[in-house]
């Protein structure tokens, strides 16, 4: 999830996400773990803590696991 991948590329920790986003880290966690889909205002929060543009929240949801092959179709297409 994107989310996570910004979090940690910040070198945050989730408790640390969830202090500036005010929020309870175990509500970070279950959004994490995609266990609990967050309301549009606990996205917000989200976004405003790292900095996304609150037009782009919803980015965070994304799965990333396939970032390489998005990467290369996202490119102009495989090779």
């Amino acid at each position: 999830m994107r989310l996570t991948t910004e979090r940690t590329r910040r070198g945050w920790s989730r408790s640390e996400l969830a202090r500036r986003a005010h929020m309870n880290p175990s509500t970070v966690s279950l959004i994490e773990a995609g266990r609990l889909v967050p309301y549009p205002g606990q996205l917000r929060k989200l976004a405003k803590a790292l900095g996304i543009r609150q037009a782009d929240a919803d980015w965070l949801l994304v799965d990333d696991t396939d970032h390489e092959e998005s990467a290369c179709v996202g490119s102009g297409g495989r090779s």
